[in-house]
């Protein structure tokens, strides 16, 4: 594979992954991506490395073998329609992925120091945050939040922006060490994007700009299902759903802190967006849906 930041639906696949996102491919140190379809009664197993790996049900469910453990999970019919439970793989194990229906999953690495115990994430203990309002109005599952879910290095959340409106706005980076302020974290963008009417194919578009750290990272492209997005600097922001289609998008953070946090810094250009959130009423169609009562 060759490194490049906007990866199309297709030209980050290897072997059995739809996307194959590594640190060698991306030109970085601590991020992976990997997208796995599995067929009815499919099985998939993997060494972890020097990495942990979140097991998060695209579409579908499986069962995660991994320590000795056994971690089903209830999945989902796809991304729009429910919050998902999965499963936490410590660095240097061996996991089993199987699923008698089939489906597909996103394993979402670090490279990390410390080996964590492998255990399931419950959809009930997702929280589901409705961030921004008006036009900005979006929905974030913070699964694997810093301070929802204990990881060594691995951040990972996901968003859903209701056709028309934008997200990942104001633009904001994190690529200085600014105690207290910013946090030096690459993120990977991994989209899908739901069909409209008459099953016509969505899109949507997404910006990283240069902040003068880094690679200087300048980047403007429409995306489509199945595409990913690496942002190694830069600030990055908006992601902008088209009328008439939903979007959604996997957000894989880790980098070289020894704080695992997500500190932003907002575009100074646009961070007054933020004042004008409370003058108006979040996006009646969030949330898309809510995660089940325990």
């Amino acid at each position: 594979m060759t490194a490049s930041d906007h990866l199309p639906a297709g030209a980050a696949a290897h072997g059995p992954y739809a996307v194959e996102v590594t640190p060698e491919s991306a030109g970085w140190g601590h991020c992976s991506l990997r997208v796995l379809a599995l067929p009815p009664g499919g099985r998939h197993a993997f060494d972890a490395g020097g990495s942990e790996w979140i097991v998060l049900p695209l579409a579908g469910a499986c069962t995660v073998e991994v320590d000795g453990l056994t971690l089903p999970l209830a999945g989902r019919a796809d991304v729009f329609t429910a919050v998902t439970d999965f499963a936490y793989a410590p660095r240097d194990a061996r996991v089993e992925l199987t699923s008698r229906g089939g489906g597909r999953f996103a394993l979402a690495g670090a490279r990390c120091e410390r080996r964590l115990p492998a255990r399931h994430g419950p959809a009930t203990g997702v929280p589901v945050e409705l961030r921004g309002t008006g036009t900005c109005s979006r929905q974030v599952n913070n699964f694997a939040a810093a301070d929802v879910f204990d990881c060594d290095r691995l951040i990972a959340v996901e968003v859903l922006t209701p056709g028309g409106n934008w997200s990942s706005h104001p633009p904001h980076k994190h690529d200085e060490d600014r105690p207290g302020e910013e946090s030096v974290l690459e993120e990977i963008y991994y989209f899908e994007v739901a069909p409209g009417r008459h099953g016509a194919p969505g899109l949507g578009y997404h910006r990283v700009s240069p902040s003068g750290h880094g690679r200087g990272t300048d980047l403007l492209v429409e995306v489509r299902d199945g595409d990913t997005v690496l942002v190694p600097d830069g600030w990055h922001g908006p992601s902008v759903a088209a009328p008439g289609h939903d979007m959604y998008y996997l957000n894989v953070m880790a980098g070289p802190g020894a704080e695992r946090a997500w500190l932003i810094s907002d575009h100074p250009d646009h961070a007054w967006v933020r004042a004008t959130w409370r003058d108006q009423p979040v996006d009646p169609r969030l949330p898309l849906y809510a995660p089940p009562s325990p």
